[in-house]
């Protein structure tokens, strides 16, 4: 997936300003999951209660995260 060098370049940059997204039809005051998309296709992630806690993903991470979900990768059994 992605090198550590674009690990290191996606938490080095400064996202105070991004746009962050829920789910259509949720609310920010309810918990959710947030993303945020980053300049060169990588996506950060927090919990709408939690903004301190963020995850990024290169654009290749998150790539293989959304083919896996609609592949029913992480499906309960």
């Amino acid at each position: 997936m992605g090198s550590q060098q674009e690990k290191d370049e996606l938490y080095a940059l400064d996202i105070s300003g991004v746009e962050w997204h829920g789910a259509p039809g949720t609310s920010p005051d309810e918990e959710r999951v947030e993303i945020a998309h980053l300049p060169g296709g990588g996506v950060a992630m927090r919990s709408s209660l939690d903004h301190d806690t963020v995850l990024r993903y290169t654009a290749a991470e998150w790539r293989a995260f959304v083919l896996g979900a609609r592949d029913g990768e992480f499906d309960l059994r």
